[in-house]
């Protein structure tokens, strides 16, 4: 059939779409870096800007210590520390 020159079946395919790379390069760290660069980069400068986040959200952050105290106790507090 004239189909059958055009449309291949997978079976009969002798290549792989897969790209083959040798047994030496899959393991290297090298390797892995330069090819996860921009994720490496992405993670390292979200781990930073979380850093600030919680340095910022820990010395800004609720300061009052009379949080815990009710009624008259926490009054007393309030006018110690006024």
């Amino acid at each position: 059939m004239v189909l059958d020159g055009i449309v291949s079946s997978p079976h009969r395919r002798s290549g792989s779409m897969r790209k083959q790379f040798p047994k030496d390069e899959l393991g290297s760290w090298s390797t892995l870096v330069q090819r996860h660069r921009f994720l490496l980069t992405a993670l390292g400068l979200l781990a930073f800007l979380c850093t600030i986040y919680l340095y910022f959200a820990v010395t800004l952050g609720a300061t009052d210590t009379c949080s815990g105290l009710e009624g008259t106790e926490r009054a007393t507090c309030k006018l110690q520390h006024a």
